[in-house]
């Protein structure tokens, strides 16, 4: 179900400016009448500003109007004629509590993946080229304290995402004609 934009804020404006029952401020808002009511009684939604449906074209004057004549009918939601917006993957932001982490991840990709690019890298996890270089190279300043720890158990990037960068690597690499390189085997614990 499609709500309108700021629903507080519209049911606010729509109490205060229409005639409207809650029911119908409620059905057009995405709400509980129950809820709308409170707001009419000043106990939610205090200090929130009323938005515009009709100023914000998200329903017409005619529409309300009607609607405060039958207490039966519902607003409509009018048909954005804007296109939705694309999520744009800029920069990946990483917290400075996982940013130790990302080394781990780097190398955990490097010995499993190594059909990997290092942009696919850069990209899944969030880091540079550079960084990438100097795990492979042992060369980062954290070398000696680096262990290989799957990034998806970090939470530098979702399985999903993986498994993708890794379907188009192995597809890459199978459009060159090389072999697609099979991970090693998970080390057993020396302690067992």
């Amino acid at each position: 179900m499609t709500l309108p934009l700021m629903p507080k804020a519209t049911a606010v404006w729509l109490i205060e400016k229409t005639a409207l029952t809650f029911t119908q401020i409620a059905d057009f808002c995405g709400m509980h009448p129950l809820e709308v009511q409170a707001i009419a009684d000043g106990e939610v939604a205090q200090g929130i500003v009323g938005y515009d449906p009709v100023a914000n074209m998200q329903t017409t004057l005619a529409n309300i109007r009607q609607c405060e004549a039958d207490p039966n009918a519902r607003l409509k939601l009018m048909a954005n004629s804007m296109p939705a917006p694309k999520r744009q993957r800029g920069a990946r932001y990483t917290p400075v509590a996982k940013r130790n982490d990302r080394p781990d991840a780097i190398a955990f990709l490097l010995r499993n993946f190594p059909q990997l690019s290092e942009i696919q890298i850069g990209k899944l996890l969030g880091t540079t080229k550079d960084t990438i270089q100097k795990v492979r190279d042992r060369t980062h300043w954290n070398s000696p304290n680096i262990k290989p720890r799957d990034p998806v158990i970090l939470g530098s990037c979702s399985q999903t995402d993986l498994n993708a960068a890794v379907a188009a690597a192995n597809e890459r690499l199978h459009r060159e004609g090389k072999v697609v390189p099979v991970p090693p085997p998970p080390e057993a614990d020396e302690a067992a």
